[in-house]
């Protein structure tokens, strides 16, 4: 019961990123793993803060506009 309750979270924490426009943490790692084994991996923390610059042209995890 437990791990379906834990898969359930797992998607629904997809279903979330996805709807506001954030990359697959998850899905980063694996391709990190298999295609860049030498290089680090980012810590969730780093990879959000990344994705929300990109994203929205925060400066330091700010986000300087809404649209």
């Amino acid at each position: 019961m437990f791990e379906a309750v834990k898969e359930v979270l797992k998607y629904r924490n997809q279903f979330l990123d996805l709807l506001v426009g954030m990359p697959n943490y998850e899905r980063y790692v694996e391709h990190m793993q298999e295609c860049h084994p030498d290089e680090p991996v980012q810590t969730r923390e780093q990879f959000f803060r990344e994705a929300q610059e990109a994203r929205y042209n925060a400066k330091g995890g700010k986000v300087s506009r809404c649209c």
